[in-house]
């Protein structure tokens, strides 16, 4: 078994804090612990630093530091990576929402229902909105999130959004493609010549992704193209909505343009999964969407069997996905989409850190931000095991303590 002694400060220091007694730490290394993906190590300790963690290991060997938080015998894991949201909207669809789950068609707008309902709403609104929605998902363990624009579909709306967004955190995406502005509902040629030409001048100084629904009825392949590559160009990397309502080119696309994510890949052939498993973009999953829309679910088993990299995240949003738990995500993925626990856990910490293309989040390694979660459990199997139970017992994000 590898060593779980990674200590690399072993001086006593008053500016350290030591986590002790944990049952079960997660660490997202697999040199530590039992040498799998999740790196487990058992009755282990935490030592955090300023904002990062210093050190890792069995308790028995941590080293003295003068704070200490006695986890009684909890599980502790990564914050959660939700690296896939749309939270800057006003407005709801709750009539949507029941008439579909009441099996009555509906045809009030859709998207554009809560695009009316954004663009009405003040600057102060919608940031209190995004605030509400991050305070919710930091009580159920998420430390990083990823929200889009994409409800304004105005130059001035898309770059407000962004504006707001960057507020609440570093993962700014621009979704100016999110479906053709009903402004552009005949010339949905000119739409594009916006989103790449005065949009992207707006926007960009405010995000650092940005993404495109590569699917029927929103943008096609070379539409999509189009954008994404007009947005490197301005120093923005490439995201894609791909393969949600069918099988299209949009996971194809992703890889090609070497996109961080390809987002849903619910509808996937052969030659996708191929790509996936030699590139490396990740393959993230929304089970919320499936769970609230009742669509086909994704095949998580056929895409890890290919060998890509797979992120959980919530997709929260007013329309298709109205949760803000990645726990809830973690569950639906175990019952629904074929995963192991284990696999569920990694997929949404480590897994939307790769997403994100970050490697000092999602992780309980020297050197990492010091996120992490202490579950009311002894085993993260519990998220899975116990669905719906708030197990969440306590948060640190960068350091500190915030749960």
């Amino acid at each position: 078994m590898p060593s779980t002694n990674t200590n690399t400060n072993t001086n006593t220091t008053n500016t350290a804090t030591a986590l002790t007694h944990i049952a079960n730490l997660v660490t997202n290394d697999p040199s530590l612990g039992d040498g799998t993906p999740l790196g487990l190590i058992q009755d282990a300790a935490v030592v955090i630093e300023g904002d990062r963690i210093v050190w890792t290991g069995e308790s028995s060997k941590a080293p003295a530091t003068d704070n200490a938080v006695d986890a009684g015998g909890r599980a502790v894991i990564p914050g959660f990576v939700d690296s896939h949201s749309h939270l800057v909207f006003a407005g709801d669809r709750t009539a949507e929402f029941h008439a579909r789950m009441s099996g009555r068609p509906y045809s009030a707008g859709g998207i554009r229902t809560t695009v009316a309902a954004t663009r009405a709403a003040s600057d102060e609104e919608l940031s209190a909105n995004v605030a509400r929605y991050l305070a919710e998902a930091l009580r159920q363990g998420t430390t990083t999130f990823e929200t889009k624009s994409g409800y304004g579909l105005t130059v001035d709306d898309e770059a407000r959004a962004l504006r707001i967004a960057a507020r609440h955190t570093d993962e700014v995406t621009f979704l100016g493609a999110h479906i053709v502005s009903p402004d552009y509902a005949d010339d949905p040629a000119g739409y594009v010549d916006l989103v790449t030409g005065p949009m992207l001048d707006a926007c960009a100084p405010h995000a650092r992704w940005i993404d495109v629904f590569c699917e029927r009825g929103a943008f096609d392949e070379d539409q999509a193209r189009t954008i994404l590559t007009a947005g490197a160009a301005r120093g923005l990397h490439p995201r894609v909505h791909a393969n949600q309502l069918g099988h299209g080119p949009g996971v194809q696309l992703a890889v090609e343009l070497d996109a961080a994510s390809a987002d849903h890949c619910t509808h996937l052939d052969d030659a996708d999964l191929d790509a996936l498993g030699q590139g490396s973009t990740v393959a993230t999953l929304l089970p919320g969407a499936e769970f609230s829309t009742r669509a086909d679910w994704p095949d998580a088993r056929r895409i890890l069997g290919a060998g890509a990299t797979v992120a959980l995240s919530t997709d929260c949003n007013p329309g298709s996905s109205f949760t803000s738990s990645m726990p809830f995500c973690i569950a639906l993925a175990v019952r629904d989409m074929g995963m192991t626990p284990d696999e569920a856990l990694w997929s949404a910490t480590a897994g939307g850190a790769a997403a994100l293309r970050r490697t000092d989040i999602g992780r309980i390694t020297p050197g990492a931000r010091a996120d992490l979660v202490v579950l009311d459990a002894p085993s993260h199997v519990h998220l899975a095991y116990r669905p719906g139970v708030p197990l969440v017992d306590a948060v640190w994000r960068g350091g500190e303590r915030i749960l």
